[in-house]
């Protein structure tokens, strides 16, 4: 994903948080015995969400252990081994591939291709094992590319193909749950996709590339209505999630739902409105000095 799905560590207690880590570091051993370093490159905080999720939901036998690693050489942490948490080391393959290729394809950045030639062989056995998530993939890939080609203004049909992606990636597989993991996936990713479109947008609109909501910004409400949005988004997606069974680590769960998934949405907006702040007070240096100029020539 993005970097959006993560925790507000203030409001963690120190066990909870001990467990977070135990989950992070339990994908990078999973990621390094599966994929190599390659896999481990890929490794991201995004994809805890789901192993903890699932874990969770489905409880069941984990393995605990402290461990050091080359990043934590002085100390040992938790790391926790499950089957959920391979699931979540293999989905975070799978979606850095399709990942990588969309950024050849965007930018032709020759680093992504390399990175996405040294995942390849290893995404074959994933494309056998999940095809389900596999073609989820690749569908959100070409139907982005389309709303790009055209420069679609459907916002929720772009933010749609990110939450058809998720919902298929947080159902592992197909059971009674079904139903209330997909839809939840399917609100997250459309709030991870509008959060990304969101934080890229001035870079975007400098590069003169697509971004959806490049048309809504013209709106003179653009911040209030998209903070709705989110809201909405993130709204259905508790929903959904309290419809689940889960007792094993929930106040992790609803930390990262109710508050963690808004800390970098604070930030970004903190960001702009500094830049914007920076370019109003560089406008009205400009215009004192233009003052300044036209009364010295009097």
């Amino acid at each position: 994903m993005f970097g959006y799905v993560t925790i507000n560590k203030p409001e963690l207690k120190i066990r909870e948080f001990q467990r977070y880590q135990g989950y992070y570091c339990g994908i990078c051993r999973s990621l390094r015995l599966r994929y190599g370093f390659s896999g481990q490159m890929a490794l991201n905080y995004d994809m805890v969400f789901l192993a903890a999720l699932l874990t969770g939901l489905y409880e069941g036998k984990e393995y605990l252990a402290l461990r050091r690693c080359a990043l934590h050489p002085a100390e040992k942490h938790l790391s926790i081994q499950n089957p959920y948490i391979d699931y979540a080391a293999d989905m975070t393959v799978l979606f850095a591939w399709h990942n990588l290729m969309d950024d050849w394809e965007d930018d032709r950045n020759p680093c992504s291709l390399a990175a996405a030639g040294m995942l390849k062989k290893k995404c074959t056995a994933l494309k056998g094992r999940y095809p389900r998530q596999w073609r989820a993939a690749g569908s959100c890939i070409r139907k982005l590319h389309g709303y790009e080609r055209e420069k679609s203004p459907d916002l929720d049909g772009a933010a749609g193909c990110m939450g058809a992606l998720l919902g298929e990636i947080l159902v592992r597989e197909k059971d009674q749950w079904e139903e209330p993991l997909r839809a939840m996936g399917f609100y997250l990713g459309k709030f991870v996709y509008l959060m990304d479109a969101y934080e890229d947008l001035a870079q975007d609109e400098r590069k003169g590339r697509y971004n959806p909501l490049s048309r809504e910004k013209e709106r003179p409400d653009f911040e209030d209505w998209f903070a709705q949005v989110m809201t909405m988004m993130m709204a259905g997606c508790a929903r959904e999630f309290e419809r689940l069974p889960i007792l094993k680590d929930v106040a992790i769960l609803r930390n990262i739902l109710y508050a963690g998934v808004w800390t970098k949405y604070d930030l970004i907006r903190k960001r702009q409105g500094s830049h914007q702040k920076e370019t109003v007070t560089s406008s009205e240096r400009n215009a004192e000095r233009e003052r300044e100029n036209w009364h010295g020539s009097i």
